[in-house]
């Protein structure tokens, strides 16, 4: 029998565990008290950094010049100095991994101009993700007059940023990583390395808060969150963590069917009911000076995606996966207990299918092939997609069909075509790597690779007009080729 140390709390206790796949309570104890967050409050500042990159109100490639305010924030630190630049890529990795509040400010700040304003972001945010009991005033979590949040809330933020950003999720897990200037440690790298199936989340400190942390493990088909507020050091917070994750998998049900946690509705900078943002923009942010952004109306008119990679060209497979350096595996890896929801709203209304994606098939037919490119297209056919795709479009030629998944389509008649290419093999693997991005409308669409005489064609079929329309509109804000293909095909 192992017997774990008991906690002497600096700061008062509070504890949560959490089933991550169903959202169940399965342990709770002063979970929605008020306390400190600490530098928990940095899951909030990447969930808003990773929100605001996938709607393209900047890239993780953008640069952004450091503040006096960012400069001057005290330890934990990347080192950043006033008046450099330095991509946000750079900035997430040391907020996550470090927990380095320079670059948490620094993020907040080239998101929405000012720390200030980035804190109401917050809240609005947290208040969609129904966190009822925080309130955040700054991005990083140093301690200030009326910055709470609880376990339960803290909890809740952990597993949207588990099943709402898979794609980020593998950086909570990196023992170090490059943060541009120099590489930098995990502050959580002893529980990641104690514990069997842990892979994040977040640590947190202040002499106000006491040692706190999220953690998330993973053991078979069960993934358990588990939230601890006011340690007293951070092996007896680890213990008191570790002790919890044990009582979650013995009391987590195996085999429970998995329920999104359901992704917030966008809003930007834009106060709830508003119709104007204000944003004092760094006047070095993407060579952009201080300006004012008008929001015609409360709907979103268009979807709004960060560009592809310099270097990357739309017809190449590459971009068919949005990551930060993450690949395929990773992807797969989140898709096993998880269903990503896509969040970007577009005017036309659609019929969204609900249905998983075979998380078996997806393993056993895609493997890391760069080598992969799509079959140029004969000229002559208009396609609705971005102007600045090059590839020509083709005419579906049906001859021989080799079908990847059992039909759900129920009749429906419409379909897209996400490119041509030199193998059955291939064409399969994009099919398979679209509908990973694109779950929202391409969840029960039947997948078929079609042999013509000019390669193999990459279709989704099974698809009603709508939904077939806001598929294809997704993708191409992704860079992504894509046309409808009627019924007649």
């Amino acid at each position: 029998m192992i017997l774990m140390p008991a906690i002497s709390h600096a700061a008062p206790y509070a504890g949560l565990v959490m089933d991550a796949k169903s959202g169940e309570i399965l342990h709770s104890e002063n979970a929605t008290t008020p306390l400190h967050p600490a530098s928990l409050t940095k899951m909030m500042t990447l969930y808003i950094a990773f929100e605001a990159v996938e709607h393209g109100e900047l890239t993780m490639d953008t640069m952004v010049t450091i503040s006096r305010n960012a400069s001057s924030e005290p330890p934990s630190k990347l080192g950043l100095r006033t008046g450099q630049k330095i991509a946000l890529r750079y900035l997430v990795r040391s907020a996550a991994v470090k927990s380095a509040n320079d670059s948490a400010t620094a993020i907040g700040e080239a998101i929405s101009g000012s720390e200030a304003a980035f804190a109401r972001r917050m809240n609005r945010t947290a208040k969609a993700l129904g966190m009822t009991n925080t309130t955040f005033k700054n991005a990083n979590g140093l301690t200030q007059s009326g910055h709470m949040s609880t376990a339960s809330d803290m909890a809740k933020l952990g597993r949207h940023m588990i099943y709402d950003y898979p794609q980020y999720y593998n950086l909570f897990s990196r023992i170090t990583t490059d943060a541009g200037m120099h590489q930098v440690s995990n502050t959580n790298r002893r529980f990641l390395g104690a514990y069997k199936g842990a892979d994040g989340i977040k640590t947190g400190y202040t002499r106000a808060a006491g040692f706190n942390l999220v953690a998330s493990a993973e053991r078979g088909d069960q993934r358990i969150i588990t939230a601890v507020f006011g340690g007293r050091s951070t092996a007896s917070r680890n213990a008191k963590v570790a002790e919890l994750m044990d009582l979650g998998f013995k009391r987590a049900k195996h085999n429970v069917a998995f329920r999104a946690p359901g992704r917030p509705q966008y809003l930007g900078n834009k106060d709830i009911g508003g119709v104007e943002v204000a944003r004092t923009a760094d006047p070095d942010l993407d060579g952009a000076r201080g300006k004012t952004i008008r929001v015609v109306s409360a709907a979103v008119s268009r979807s709004l995606r960060p560009r592809s990679r310099d270097g990357v060209s739309g017809t190449d497979v590459a971009p068919l996966v949005a990551s930060l350096e993450g690949d395929i595996e990773t992807v797969l890896a989140s898709v096993q207990t998880a269903e990503t929801a896509a969040s970007v709203e577009v005017a036309a209304p659609a019929r969204i299918v609900d249905a998983s994606v075979s998380a078996s098939a997806i393993a056993s037919a895609v493997a890391p092939d760069a080598s992969i490119k799509p079959v140029r297209r004969p000229r002559g056919m208009v396609m609705a997609f971005a102007a600045d795709n090059a590839v020509e479009p083709i005419v579906p030629q049906p001859e021989q069909e080799v079908v990847t998944r059992l039909s759900t389509s129920g009749g429906h008649q419409w379909g897209i075509n996400v490119g041509r290419y030199g193998s059955s093999y291939a064409a399969e693997k994009v099919l398979l790597k679209t509908a990973l991005m694109e779950t929202s409308t391409l969840d029960g669409a039947l997948r078929k690779v079609v042999n013509g005489a000019r390669g193999f064609d990459a279709n989704f079929m099974g698809m009603t007009r709508e939904t077939a329309d806001l598929a294809c509109r997704r993708l191409q804000a992704r860079q992504v080729t894509c046309f409808m293909i009627g019924p007649n095909g």
